[in-house]
């Protein structure tokens, strides 16, 4: 029997603020030690009833200040009105109940702290938060009634690693505006509903991964500089109507993966930095506390409160939001002390070396919590070093991450369709060096919104060539991308062709889907999606050995790569072609072994794609040429900068 404060404690009603608390002894010790993952029922603002009487609790931990109060409308941000309590245990957490608040209200803390510095934040733990440039907390409550309990049952198939993945990166704001020229204006989370999860069925993929969402003051930061760790943004609406969102996504069949940061935070005055008036939640020293890449703070990933607060924060949108993974930003500016850092710029670790050993250990306890609690989830770990066992479990050494994005096999990619096509010849092996070291990890292939930013040039522009090759490549490399082993993921606008790169403060350039290239590029990504889908021997193996092979890296000169894709049963198998020159290649011979009978059943060449559909083989010749072996030859038309796929 859980009894409630006020039965055991004298509450004091006759004062502005009324002492009551939400924490009992061991949610204190778990705090301090690093091991307390549910920070966000007790910390923040929670509406009670106390005495019969109806208000908010508010707590917040600021360990060196010597007054905390609420302000806000409700007092006329006087903070000499609704002082809280500090409680006597030396936790550093100060909380009080206020009477007869509503929902609703906006509030901050008026904190004095070390040497009577005074400052107002917003409350680390908030729900809400005041649409930008305003910057107020506000009282609130999650209540939601969901409805996609099909989905979380069956959640479980649709995560696994041995099921397609196919991950739409999406920038909410930018994705498409009420106004396409005024960054000002925001669609609502319903009338994204109404218009985004449509498209994403349509378009096939598995899952959508929204960039940040947490409340953020600055646009241009695109979510990666947040403040609000327990809040979807407000630009777009209230939470009820985020969740509505994700019910939406869940009931069309589709996971819903967020974008999550906790490597660094901005310096923003109503933020978490000094919040007390000293280091509290980032690292004292600025060889580990400051990161110069993008002018922000790290976590202090030693300090127990702070590893409670970021794993309390992951297992939040899981908890309270149905989010079926989260994508974790920067792990290699967590991992290593000397990241973008020079010489005389950091300092090894107790062993001499450049692990964060703290948090190391915080990214292991965040994927043993959340896989634990949730374990129909994935994680996914952005990180772009040779750390080994990133997506290994912890029990055999690894840090515990479900999948990591592959990004070596993103820029040898691209370094290669770059390439004119008279030269691949000489970059086959930069080619195919993906799957020298492909087993080492569970990987997610990224083509992100990082590749056509910042002068990298939209993805079309990438490609060599006249109009008409620049979107034969283009369907040629998402081919190649989509039949490689590993999940995919490919940013919003790539998938029709964007002319130019994203910018956050206009929508996606959808007035291009009137020109034939560009719709038609869009229905090739579309049948690739239904491809993946359709086809087990994308998938099934698409994280073990078994799954792929080599068929043909002889014909360099001629730019012709073949490899095979296996799936469980022989019948499945799969044998993918990239013809990498615009050279039209009649009567090719591939050799293998198996099936005496293949069928074409994609050609990136097609018309219905913008291709010539000159080149198609709707019945290819194959012919037994070892009985004891059970090798065939098959001959193939190969289209100009092409790639077909039999089975």
């Amino acid at each position: 029997m859980i009894t409630s404060y006020e039965h055991t404690h004298f509450v004091d009603s006759t004062k502005p603020v009324w002492n009551y608390s939400l924490f009992s002894d061991s949610d204190i010790s778990n705090f301090q030690q690093g091991t307390h993952y549910r920070l966000y029922e007790i910390f923040g603002s929670h509406h009670r009833k106390v005495l019969d009487t109806p208000g908010y609790y508010f707590s917040v931990w600021a360990p060196n200040a010597t007054y905390v109060s609420v302000i806000g409308n409700f007092n006329d941000w006087n903070p000499g009105l609704h002082p809280l309590f500090v409680r006597l245990e030396k936790s550093g957490i100060w909380e009080g109940f206020i009477p007869n608040l509503p929902k609703g209200e906006v509030y901050k803390y008026h904190i004095r702290g070390f040497n009577g510095q005074e400052s107002v934040k917003g409350d680390p733990f908030a729900n809400f938060w005041e649409r930008r440039p305003k910057t107020a907390s506000i009282t609130w409550e999650l209540g939601y009634q969901w409805k996609d309990q099909e989905w979380m049952q069956e959640r479980k198939i649709h995560n696994a690693l041995d099921k397609p993945w196919s991950v739409y990166e999406v920038h909410l704001a930018s994705w498409m505006r009420p106004d396409k020229n005024d960054e000002e204006t925001y669609n609502t989370y319903d009338q994204i509903r109404n218009s985004l999860v449509p498209y994403v069925k349509e378009m096939g993929f598995t899952h959508v991964e929204l960039m940040p969402i947490m409340e953020f003051p600055f646009d241009g930061s695109w979510g990666y500089q947040g403040t609000g760790y327990f809040a979807p943004t407000s630009r777009f609406g209230d939470p009820q109507s985020f969740m509505t969102l994700i019910d939406a996504f869940h009931a069309a069949g589709i996971g819903v993966l967020l974008d999550w940061v906790p490597s660094h935070f901005p310096y923003d005055a109503h933020g978490l930095f000094m919040f007390d008036g000293t280091n509290t939640y980032e690292y004292a020293d600025m060889r580990k506390g400051f990161h110069p890449d993008w002018n922000s703070y790290i976590f202090n990933y030693k300090r127990g409160e702070v590893k409670s607060f970021l794993i309390s924060s992951g297992r939040f949108w899981c908890d309270k939001f149905h989010a079926d993974g989260l994508r974790v930003d920067a792990v290699s500016s967590m991992l290593k002390l000397n990241y973008s850092r020079k010489k005389d710029q950091w300092e090894p670790n107790e062993y001499g070396g450049d692990g964060n050993i703290e948090a190391i250990a915080f990214i292991k306890d965040l994927n043993e919590t959340l896989f634990r609690d949730f374990p129909d989830i994935q994680t996914i770990a952005e990180e772009a070093t040779d750390w080994p066992g990133i997506s290994k479990p912890t029990f055999a050494g690894g840090l515990g991450f479900g999948m990591k994005w592959m990004m070596g096999w993103m820029h040898d990619t691209l370094d290669y369709f770059k390439a004119d096509p008279l030269f691949r010849k000489d970059l086959q092996d930069k080619f195919t060096f993906s799957m020298m070291y492909y087993y080492d990890e569970n990987f997610m292939l990224p083509l992100s919104h990082d590749e056509v930013v910042h002068g990298k040039s939209p993805m079309l522009y990438k490609m060599p060539g006249d109009d008409w090759q620049k979107f034969a490549n283009l369907r040629l490399m998402y081919s190649y991308m989509f039949t490689h082993p590993g999940g995919k993921l490919l940013f919003m606008g790539d998938e029709f062709g964007a002319t130019a790169e994203w910018n956050y403060k206009s929508e996606l350039q959808w007035d291009l889907l009137q020109f034939d290239s560009h719709r038609l590029l869009k229905d090739c990504l579309r049948d690739l999606n239904l491809l993946l889908r359709s086809e087990p021997a994308l998938y099934e193996n698409q994280f073990n050995q078994y799954g792929f092979e080599w068929i043909d890296l002889n014909h360099r000169e001629e730019s012709v790569i073949v490899f095979r894709r296996n799936g469980k049963l022989p019948d499945n198998d799969l044998l993918i072609i990239l013809n990498m020159t615009p050279a039209v290649r009649k009567n090719w011979k591939i050799y293998a072994s198996g099936k005496s009978r293949w069928k074409e059943i994609f050609n990136s060449d097609q018309k219905k794609y913008w291709g010539t559909g000159d080149t198609l083989n709707p019945d290819p010749v194959t012919t037994l040429v070892d009985k004891n072996q059970n090798r065939y030859e098959i001959n193939i038309h190969l289209p100009p900068l092409g790639a077909v796929v039999l089975k």
